[in-house]
């Protein structure tokens, strides 16, 4: 199933991301977090991807397992980050041999240790150009991310909307946005984005927080500001990790309300391969009567 055909009727596309572990201990903690999610019906899921070696592997192997034995579709994430347009084709072709049919196509953060980021010999410099390859020589449904508030090595928000018109342009089917805090810099967001021609589902990605000290992480991480209120709410609490967690929660169920009430197409759940705080603001949805 392409994920593009989720978003042709009403109802609210829900998706899950998940890490492939590193050990093997920690992805049957997966699987059990999987289990635990799934009569939730998501849309789909999707596995994010290492540029090297076993966590490479694991994201082949996860997907189809959780699409071929787990009976969920699946979307495999797939960076430029060291690799040369010939291994990214033999990537692509293991991942169509296990019924994959969904790619979420990125440029790929700079290994850790290193601050910028480097084209392989014969690789890819831009998600756009990975993007491209796909579309022509693949019929994968293709998906990417984008930042609300702008990607933190771009200083100018219109430039960094100009480079993501070129890599919807490139032939993509989809967007998730990286995580913000703020709904309305969503709302702000998708405006400027439909101004300059960009008229693809854009889905919001949202990842609760339980744990105080991500804050300023994810500011660094991802350019995501912190509103006063949320900060405030966090901080009153700050010495107590299950009240922190509750917060957590109960900031990204209003979120999902406001979104969703506002329009969004679905909304994403960073998961951290934790099940407790989705299925919880699963369960407010529900008590509030948004999402069906």
């Amino acid at each position: 199933m392409y994920i593009k055909d989720c978003f042709k009727d009403d109802r609210p596309v829900f998706s899950f991301e998940f890490f492939p572990p590193k050990t093997p201990e920690a992805l049957e903690g997966l699987y059990t977090t999987i289990e635990k999610l799934a009569p939730l019906n998501p849309s789909f899921v999707s596995v994010t991807y290492g540029a090297g070696g076993s966590t490479r592997e694991r994201t082949i192997d996860l997907v189809g397992r959780i699409k071929n034995q787990l009976n969920i579709e699946a979307a495999a994430h797939l960076t430029c980050v060291g690799h040369s347009a010939a291994e990214i084709g033999a990537i692509l072709e293991r991942l169509k041999a296990q019924g994959i049919e969904n790619i979420i196509a990125l440029r790929g953060d700079p290994p850790k240790g290193e601050t910028q980021y480097v084209q392989a010999a014969g690789g890819f410099a831009h998600g756009s150009d990975l993007v491209r390859f796909i579309r022509f020589e693949f019929d994968f449904c293709i998906g990417s991310g984008c930042y609300p508030e702008g990607h933190v090595e771009c200083a100018d928000m219109e430039a960094d909307l100009r480079h993501l018109k070129i890599k919807v342009d490139a032939g993509l089917d989809f967007l998730v946005t990286q995580l913000f805090f703020d709904s309305e810099d969503y709302f702000r967001f998708v405006d400027r984005a439909r101004k300059i021609g960009i008229d693809l589902p854009i889905v919001p990605g949202l990842m609760p927080v339980s744990n105080i000290g991500q804050l300023e992480k994810y500011k660094t991480m991802c350019g995501a500001s912190i509103p006063a209120a949320m900060r405030q709410r966090l901080e009153a609490v700050q010495d107590d990790p299950d009240a922190v967690t509750e917060v957590g929660i109960e900031w990204a169920s209003e979120q999902c309300q406001a979104l969703l009430g506002g329009g969004a197409p679905g909304i994403h759940f960073y998961t951290l391969n934790r099940s407790r705080s989705t299925r919880r603001i699963f369960e407010n949805l529900r008590g509030a009567a948004v999402g069906g």
